[in-house]
């Protein structure tokens, strides 16, 4: 069956049921961490905005910017929290704990902000 849409449907039972499928350009693409986060959040509290992305083909190509766009800023805050506290090579050398400790302080602080900046907005 078929509407004016140009979404094929299949009957089941009573129901028609869009023939949905991933188009080739999206089928190739892999999220990481920062994607399915935000195709979660999209799934859990901007459902129109997710189905409307899933029904036009874009949700994956959407979540894979937003990967991209996560992982270049949570890199550049960490690089800028590094220097602005002086989380340096000769801190790793000379007290090991103590750059660890720093190091996983910054990498929170900076998963934090791209979460609320990007993957949760």
């Amino acid at each position: 069956m078929k509407n004016n849409t140009n979404i094929q449907y299949r009957q089941v039972g009573d129901f028609n049921i869009p023939n949905l499928t991933i188009p080739p350009e999206e089928a190739n693409i892999r999220l990481g961490k920062w994607g399915m986060l935000h195709k979660d959040y999209l799934l859990k509290h901007k459902k129109v905005v997710f189905t409307t992305l899933l029904t036009q083909g874009k949700l994956y190509q959407h979540c894979a910017e937003i990967e991209n766009q996560a992982r270049d800023m949570f890199d550049t805050l960490v690089e800028q929290m590094k220097e602005a506290v002086g989380v340096t090579k000769k801190l790793k050398e000379e007290n090991q704990m103590e750059w660890v400790c720093r190091m996983q302080n910054i990498e929170a602080i900076a998963r934090e902000i791209v979460n609320s900046e990007i993957i949760f907005n």
